[in-house]
């Protein structure tokens, strides 16, 4: 199992230009502790997630690193123009020296963004799996022409093709049929921080019934926090939880309406998976024995290819103590 970063940029403190150079000194100290990835969203119209723009932080971190490997996680297909998208994906592949991972998705419960890009939600990942699919062909073929529903070229050849022979791809979906189209072109998948285990184990299975030999590609993403105790973990994370809780539930509300939640509840018995003790009952947070006892779990019961790890203290300096103390104690301890 990799170890991975998982940066959404947060901005509790309403200043972009800090939390920008906070993210970026959290990559830098994962790659000097051993980190072997680290994956970066992409948020839009947000005050508090200030990405928007994933493939020019991409290329400032392929600047500031050297060995660890940078995923977008993810490229939000939908609201982009695939044709532009081939052609940043091949240049940051050189920018990066070939360390690029490509995760895509639809884009999340936020209607906000598929209002101001004018998507309709009910086609967001129709648009993802057909970009998706030229995205492919343009990256490695010469005179591509394409005729689908939303995306259409002639003869086009794009310049420069990538660095890597093939750069690994990730989708970042629950839909079933997303996750049949990644076992059938061998793509990765990813899980977000707030899935429970056993909807990572369905998941799972309907992709390894397809294919198996892919699916060691799995990145699960989980809030984390590590300290001496339980309640220490807790009480430094739960600000950050909470803060999350509350963003969440007002996207969900705003999504009722058009009856579109089904996929965010994680049981029959559970409004949604954007509750505090669900949170820390699926997240990392604890002391170095129930952090590893978490992961260990994770790794016995999903066959993780990545975790990814989500540092949840609003504080800089406590979440690099807390990475520090994860590649000081608990990795070790995981893989014993």
């Amino acid at each position: 199992m990799k170890t991975g970063l998982f940066c959404t940029y947060e901005n509790p403190y309403q200043d972009a230009h800090r939390a920008i150079a906070e993210q970026t000194a959290l990559v830098q100290q994962a790659e000097a502790l051993g980190f072997e990835e680290a994956w970066i969203t992409e948020h839009h119209f947000s005050d508090f997630h200030v990405s928007p723009s994933i493939m020019v932080l991409m290329a400032y971190l392929a600047g500031v690193t050297s060995r660890i490997r940078l995923g977008t996680a993810a490229v939000l297909l939908a609201f982009h123009n695939p044709v532009t998208v081939a052609e940043d994906v091949a240049t940051l592949d050189h920018l990066s020296q070939g360390r690029l991972l490509l995760g895509v998705a639809k884009g999340g419960p936020f209607p906000e963004q598929n209002q101001h890009f004018g998507i309709a939600m009910s086609e967001s990942r129709r648009r993802m799996l057909e970009a998706l699919e030229l995205l492919e062909k343009l990256l490695y073929g010469s005179e591509v022409s394409f005729d689908g529903t939303y995306y259409q070229c002639d003869r086009l050849t794009v310049h420069p093709k990538p660095l890597q022979a093939h750069i690994p791809v990730y989708l970042a979906t629950s839909d079933r049929e997303a996750i049949e189209l990644a076992a059938l072109h061998s793509f990765g998948l990813m899980g977000g921080a707030p899935f429970s285990l056993n909807r990572l184990k369905t998941n799972l299975a309907q992709y390894r019934a397809i294919n198996s030999s892919g699916s060691e590609q799995f990145v699960l993403s989980r809030f984390f926090f590590v300290s001496q105790t339980d309640e220490a973990a807790i009480q430094e994370s739960l600000p950050f939880i909470r803060s999350f809780v509350t963003r969440m539930t007002k996207n969900v509300a705003s999504l009722k309406q058009d009856g579109n939640t089904q996929h965010l509840k994680p049981s029959a018995n559970q409004q949604t998976c954007f509750d505090e003790t669900y949170l820390l009952e699926n997240s990392i947070i604890g002391s170095v024995a129930t952090c590893r006892d978490k992961i260990k779990r994770l790794q016995d019961e999903l066959n993780l290819g990545t975790l990814a790890l989500k540092p949840c203290s609003f504080d800089l300096q406590q979440n690099l103590a807390s990475l520090t103390c994860y590649a000081e104690q608990v990795r070790d301890a995981v893989s014993a």
